[in-house]
């Protein structure tokens, strides 16, 4: 991604931020992450966010989606070898409508749409809408995905530790941190 989209879009997560009466700090500011999960769609598939702590014990973040933004599916699966137990964590609705899938019983009448082109790197669909004020558990190692309704939507995340770097993607071609170019 180039540097002027990336600050673009970290103005644009400014005003979602405002519009749900999240205060941030000027360090919270700056270190706002926009992931573009390397696919170069991030229109379609990206995630912004800050993260305020991740210690060894929890984590707690902002997330922001644009107006049909989708993260993509992937799960946070444990890691013996590190002694990482996978995150747990729980999603509420601060502003505008997510549409969560996990795993379950598929939804036929979803009201999210897999972006086009990745239809077979998105395999559970079973919907769960949130508004805001509404949350949800994510247990480790179950797979999910989030999309943002039309008005877009703000999150936030208490979890477990996070350990980003380990997300299992479905999307194989997905790289989890940014790359900003010149």
């Amino acid at each position: 991604m180039k540097k002027t989209e990336y600050d673009r879009k970290k103005a644009q997560v400014l005003e979602y931020f405002e519009k749900a009466h999240i205060a941030l700090t000027d360090e919270e500011k700056e270190n706002i992450e926009i992931a573009d999960f390397g696919l170069d769609d991030i229109e379609h598939i990206g995630l912004q966010l800050v993260t305020y702590i991740n210690t060894d014990r929890c984590c707690a973040k902002e997330m922001v989606l644009f107006p049909g933004q989708t993260c993509p599916e992937h799960s946070h699966a444990p890691i013996a070898s590190i002694g990482y137990e996978g995150k747990e964590e729980t999603f509420r609705c601060r502003y505008g409508t997510v549409y969560l899938y996990v795993e379950g019983d598929a939804d036929e009448n979803r009201s999210g749409r897999i972006p086009a082109g990745y239809e077979d790197t998105y395999t559970v669909l079973h919907e769960i809408i949130l508004h805001p004020g509404d949350q949800h558990t994510i247990y480790p190692n179950t797979r999910h995905w989030f999309q943002a309704g039309p008005e877009g939507a703000v999150i936030s995340e208490f979890s477990t530790t996070s350990k980003d770097e380990y997300d299992v993607f479905t999307d194989k071609n997905i790289k989890r941190q940014p790359a900003i170019e010149p």
